[in-house]
C-alpha cells in the first residue's frame, strides 16, 4: 500500500521575504495523517492557521498568496513545489512574517531542509491522488492553461519574452515525470526579473528583498548574474517549478497532463478552481500496491529520500 508522508522531525531556517524584505523564521514540523499542508503565522498572538486550498489563494501579484480573514502568507509556491517533489502530504509550516523566505529563488533550499528533517510514511493512512477525468481549461486573452487525462504526471509549458537572453534559450519545456527527476532537473531553477520592473515593484511595495543572490536579473540585453544560468532553459524550467507548486495547493498529487501558454500564478489558480467547479472533472484515487502507482510518481515522489 502507498501511505501518506510527513517529516520525521522539525527543522528551522531563517531568510528574507522577496517582496516584503522582512526577516522570516521558517519552521517545518511533522503533522498527523490527513492534516494536509497547514500554514501558521507564528508571529501573531493567536497563531492563525489555514490549510492550503485553491479558494485561499486571493492574491497572485508575482506570487501565490494565501489570504484568510485579513491574514496573509505570501510566496508559498517554491516551498509547495518542494513538498510536491518529495511527496509530502502532511506538514505544519510556521512563519514569523507575512511572506515565505525566498532563499536562493528556487526550491532547492527547501528540498534540502526536508531531506535534513527526514521523511516518514504514516501507516496505515493511504495516500490519495486526484485523477483528472476529462479536459479542463482556463483562458484569459492569449494566455491559457489546461488539464488533460493522463495516467501519470507531465507538464508542457511555453513562455514568450521578446528579449535577447530568452531568444538564445528554449522557451518551451516538456517534463514527463516518468522519465524526469524533479530533484535534478527542476528544483534548482531560479525566479527571474528585469531591471525595468524594479521601479514598479518598489512603488507597489514588492521586490524589497530581491537581489542577485535570490533571482536571475536581466537588463535590456543580458543576464547580469556573474555565474550565469544553472540550466540553458532555466527561465521556463522555473515556470514549471512554479506551476508544480501552484497546482499542489490543491492538497493532493495530480494524475494528469498540465499544459500552459504564458501561464502564471493567477492562471494556475484559475485552472484549479475550474477543475473543482464540476465533480465530474475528477476523482480521488488510492493504490493498494506500489506497482499500481503511475510510473511518474516513482520518480516524482521517491520512496527513499
Amino acid at each position: 500500500m502507498i501511505y501518506q508522508r510527513t517529516l520525521k522531525e522539525s527543522i528551522r531556517a531563517v531568510g528574507v521575504g522577496l517582496h516584503s524584505g522582512d526577516k522570516v523564521e521558517l519552521t517545518l514540523s511533522p503533522a498527523p495523517a490527513d492534516t494536509g499542508i497547514v500554514f501558521r503565522r507564528a508571529d501573531l498572538a493567536d497563531k492563525p492557521s489555514f490549510k492550503v486550498g485553491p479558494d485561499l489563494v486571493n492574491d497572485t501579484r508575482l506570487s501565490s498568496t494565501l489570504v484568510k480573514d485579513g491574514v496573509r502568507v505570501a510566496t508559498i509556491e517554491h516551498l509547495m513545489s518542494a513538498f510536491a517533489g518529495l511527496g509530502i502530504d502532511n506538514v505544519i509550516v510556521d512563519v514569523t512574517a507575512s511572506e515565505m523566505p525566498i532563499m536562493d529563488g528556487s526550491a532547492a533550499p527547501f528540498l534540502y531542509l526536508i531531506q535534513q528533517a527526514g521523511v516518514k510514511e504514516q501507516k496505515p493512512a493511504r495516500k490519495r491522488y486526484v485523477r483528472v477525468k476529462k479536459p479542463v481549461e482556463a483562458v484569459e486573452g492569449d494566455k491559457w492553461v489546461r488539464f488533460k487525462p493522463h495516467e501519470g504526471y507531465k507538464i508542457s509549458l511555453t513562455i514568450e519574452f521578446k528579449h535577447p537572453a530568452f531568444q538564445k534559450a528554449a522557451q518551451t519545456v516538456e517534463l514527463d515525470f516518468a522519465e524526469t527527476s524533479y530533484i535534478k532537473e527542476v528544483a534548482r531553477a531560479r525566479t527571474f526579473g528585469f531591471m525595468h520592473e524594479v521601479e514598479y515593484m518598489r512603488t507597489n511595495n514588492l521586490g524589497q528583498g530581491g537581489s542577485m543572490e535570490n533571482a536571475i536579473v536581466l537588463d535590456e540585453y543580458k543576464v547580469l548574474n556573474q555565474e550565469g544560468l544553472r540550466f540553458e532553459d532555466e527561465f521556463v524550467r522555473h515556470k514549471a517549478l512554479d506551476a508544480i507548486g501552484d497546482l499542489y495547493i490543491l492538497g493532493y498529487p495530480l494524475i494528469a497532463a498540465f499544459e500552459g501558454f504564458k501561464s502564471g500564478h493567477a492562471m494556475n489558480n484559475k485552472l484549479l478552481r475550474e477543475l473543482l467547479a464540476d465533480p465530474d472533472n475528477y476523482e480521488f484515487v488510492s493504490f493498494q500496491h506500489a506497482d499500481d502507482v503511475p510510473a511518474a510518481f516513482h520518480r516524482y515522489s521517491p520512496a527513499a529520500i
